[in-house]
């Protein structure tokens, strides 16, 4: 039984007990207390107010027990979120890393040419003050002028003119790439604090395919079509997050299996958008794999997975069901073929009475 349908189960028996103490209570306010009962009717009273008594004082234990339970599985399905997201960025850290090196390396390229280009220039501008003053004193020796020329054929100044302009866009570049990466991140990881916000899903989702470039950018490439009129969407930003990434993380892998099974070239990943009156749809297309007829009814069960040992851990697609089905109210399927690839479809209400789901 999945965390979610335990935490069902523990909340309908809490309210079948709440209801057993109403039932109990009204039969007792029903008996006859009119005027002066008789002994055996007031005997019959007493006894049903010591059963209803008893079993209140049992109900209530068992429901404090059962309420503790739902709290812990509740703590328990908020640890397993938590755990997963640091586990999927632990496993994309080395690609984030990566993905920082790049820019960085060449920054710091640029900035060692740019030491060693002021040098020459400075050595230039030497030469020609050299230059300046004797001409302003009028002792100009023609053996200084031959110096400040070949300085000035030393310091490649064409060279320099065209090539230190790039070199500093280059590093503007690159950490404008670097500021990209860490704002994704941080954005990746914010927590939501289990409280449902507007969220422009465009953004959410350019966040998570920047975190997941390294899984997916060998392999494939990645490719929008976002509603033009897509207005923004209530929802627990980290945990949709959380979902985007375990859909595209899954989609770089199923391509990658294509490739490793002779599929020629990169595959493409496709996430559209939606607005279908109080609903927004989205979707992760993949060129990949597929999945195959025989498992497609376990792909939501905890813990299964058709990934080779080490690479999965069963828990994506189970949490990403829990999230869009039970916090968001929401749904999620998906259509596959073998050979040909998979698409999974989430849809989320737009209204934030109807996307309010079980507690978080």
């Amino acid at each position: 039984m999945r965390d979610e349908d335990r935490a069902f189960e523990l909340e309908r028996q809490l309210a079948a007990r709440d209801k057993t103490i109403a039932v109990l209570t009204e039969r007792l306010e029903d008996q006859p207390w009119r005027g002066s009962p008789s002994l055996p009717v007031l005997e019959q009273n007493l006894a049903l107010e010591r059963v209803v008594v008893e079993k209140t004082e049992v109900i209530e234990a068992q429901r404090a027990k059962l309420a503790a339970a739902l709290a812990d599985l509740q703590r328990t399905q908020a640890q397993l979120l938590h755990t997963q997201k640091l586990e999927a960025i632990g496993q994309l850290a080395s690609g984030i890393a990566h993905e920082i090196n790049t820019p960085v390396q060449y920054v710091t390229d640029n900035t060692v040419f740019l030491g060693k280009a002021m040098a020459r220039l400075q050595e230039a501008l030497a030469a020609y003050r050299s230059v300046f003053e004797a001409a302003q004193t009028g002792a100009l020796a023609p053996e200084l002028l031959r110096e400040a020329d070949a300085a000035l054929k030393r310091s490649q100044l064409g060279y320099l003119l065209e090539q230190v302009p790039r070199a500093i866009a280059q590093s503007l570049e690159g950490l404008e790439r670097v500021t990209h990466i860490v704002r994704a991140m941080k954005e990746f990881s914010h927590p939501s604090a289990g409280k449902k916000e507007l969220v422009d899903l465009h953004e959410a989702i350019a966040t998570t395919s920047t975190i997941a470039r390294n899984e997916w950018k060998y392999v494939a490439d990645l490719e929008t079509d976002f509603a033009p009129d897509m207005p923004l969407v209530p929802c627990l930003r980290d945990q949709l997050n959380q979902v985007f990434l375990n859909l595209i993380v899954n989609a770089a892998h199923a391509i990658a299996e294509a490739i490793e099974q002779g599929k020629p070239a990169k595959g493409v990943i496709t996430v559209r958008t939606r607005h279908i009156g109080d609903r927004a749809e989205i979707s992760v297309s993949d060129t990949g794999t597929g999945i195959p007829e025989q498992v497609k009814d376990r792909i939501f069960e905890p813990f299964f997975t058709t990934k080779p040992v080490g690479r999965g851990t069963g828990q994506g697609l189970t949490i990403a069901y829990s999230v869009v089905v039970e916090k968001h109210s929401g749904t999620i399927d998906f259509e596959s073929e073998v050979g040909q690839g998979t698409t999974f479809r989430i849809v989320l209400p737009l209204h934030p009475e109807d996307a309010e789901g079980r507690p978080g």
